[in-house]
């Protein structure tokens, strides 16, 4: 898998989506908002990331409908 800056990911074990700041090799940079607005910034290693699947604004928009 590749991860590029900006790219959202997600743990592959869940939590907070997270911005990708920076890719090192196999190593990445993730930022992300907590539940109480802390801003948080690790390096992870790649092994444990996946691309974050997210609802585009249609999608969104449909469900609050429903």
């Amino acid at each position: 898998m590749e991860l590029k800056s900006g790219d959202v990911a997600m743990l592959k074990s869940g939590g907070h989506p997270m911005t990708v700041a920076e890719v090192n090799g196999d190593s990445v940079v993730c930022v992300w908002m907590g539940d109480e607005g802390d801003l948080f910034r690790e390096t992870l290693p790649l092994a444990v990331l996946e691309l974050a699947l997210l609802a585009s604004d249609d999608e969104e928009e449909e469900e609050d409908e429903d």
